[in-house]
């Protein structure tokens, strides 16, 4: 699930940190055996939440319909997403009909309580939090967590100024509280899209990510 604060961004567009890769990441997971969607979600300029997140429903049940006629299995699926991506990423994981193999999160939101006036998080709800209470209870991962949920992985730079590290953290914290098997890791030196980060652990993001899934999936 792409980034973009829910209000812009690409599906086929991972950040600038992946597009002079070649091969790029989604043909580096198509080659390591897995089938790849990126799903199309309502921006907050048309619909406000849950709108995004039934979109991703939708895509999961579209999937689970086709599964015969695209040759994949819809029992091994494990969510990726980064930023508002990530966001939904993990509330797609924690409210899925259907169990999940696992959920990649990276430097995402994951608590949506507190959203000021003017901001994407208050463009998402159609609100400020204190106007909204239970929407924005409701799109926060953080008060999503509990039992029955697939293992997360969240990587997160510790020096992001879009998404302060402790909302990582706070997720982190949701799950273990809950009996969710979470790997969590801080990425040193990197802001929001992993810009700043030194490239080999930009590849090691993607590589670890990649591990995750194939762990979950073989």
């Amino acid at each position: 699930m792409h980034g973009g604060a829910w209000r812009s961004g690409l599906r086929d567009d991972l950040g600038p940190r992946f597009r002079a890769w070649r091969p790029g990441p989604f043909a580096r997971l198509a080659r390591a055996g897995f089938a790849v969607v990126c799903p199309d979600y309502r921006l907050s300029g048309e619909a406000r939440f849950p709108a995004p997140l039934d979109d991703l429903h939708a895509a999961l049940a579209w999937l689970r319909t086709r599964a015969g006629e695209l040759g994949t299995d819809p029992g091994r699926t494990v969510v990726w997403g980064e930023s508002a991506g990530g966001h939904l990423a993990a509330l797609l994981a924690l409210t899925a009909d259907a169990p999940l193999r696992g959920c990649v999160v990276w430097y995402a939101p994951s608590d949506l309580t507190a959203a000021s006036p003017h901001t994407p998080e208050a463009a998402l709800l159609g609100a400020p939090a204190a106007e909204a209470p239970e929407r924005a209870r409701a799109a926060s991962p953080v008060a999503r967590a509990g039992r029955g949920a697939p293992p997360f992985l969240i990587l997160h730079g510790d020096a992001d100024t879009v998404v302060p590290l402790s909302q990582g953290e706070a997720l982190t914290a949701a799950l273990t509280s809950a009996g969710t098997p979470v790997a969590f890791r801080a990425v040193a030196g990197a802001d929001h899209l992993w810009i700043g980060a030194a490239e080999p652990d930009v590849e090691q993001c993607f590589a670890s990510s990649l591990d995750f899934a194939r762990s979950l999936t073989g």
